[in-house]
């Protein structure tokens, strides 16, 4: 049997809030050990976990301005990282367009991503394929929120309601 080629795994979290992140055990933590213990489990794969971690805590996934994520990619584009592994693929980014940059790059560096509590990875024609599909219901899920709440605010405001803002004088 031939040996497998080595696959080397960076681990990416991502939290929106600072809340618990003084805790001994936060989320960030948990979304680690998750991915950790994935990686373990393809070792038969080839799989190896990278030693560092990337990390960013408080920011939003609405931007790739991060810079645990800026690192991260730069160790891709150095041709470092084979697989970049996430608990969930909002934690990499919760846009469409910034998805497609994101996926985009990776292929170009010849490194693939999987998300460990969806399942699929970008290693495969059906992982991308899947992948494009749920990240264009939730780009629609965002955006049919951001409409309810446009159109509550407007309805409000006819209504005579004061919905926020400088006090009405006068």
């Amino acid at each position: 049997m031939s040996p497998r080629r080595k696959i080397r795994c960076a681990i990416y979290t991502r939290k929106s809030s600072d809340e618990g992140l003084d805790q001994d055990f936060n989320s960030l933590d948990a979304q680690y050990e998750a991915c950790a213990a994935y990686v373990a489990s393809q070792r038969h794969e080839g799989w190896t976990p990278l030693s560092g971690r990337y990390d960013d805590a408080g920011l939003s996934g609405g931007t790739l301005e991060r810079p645990a994520l800026q690192r991260l990619l730069d160790e891709i584009d150095a041709g470092r990282i084979d697989m970049v592994v996430v608990y969930k693929i909002d934690r990499l980014t919760r846009s469409l367009a910034d998805f497609s940059k994101l996926v985009e790059r990776l292929e170009q560096a010849n490194c693939s991503f999987v998300s460990v509590t969806q399942a699929f990875n970008t290693s495969s024609s059906m992982g991308r394929l899947t992948l494009n599909v749920l990240l264009s219901f939730a780009q629609f899920e965002r955006e049919v929120t951001a409409e309810r709440i446009r159109d509550k605010i407007a309805a409000s405001k006819k209504k005579g309601l004061w919905m926020g803002g400088n006090l009405p004088l006068g």
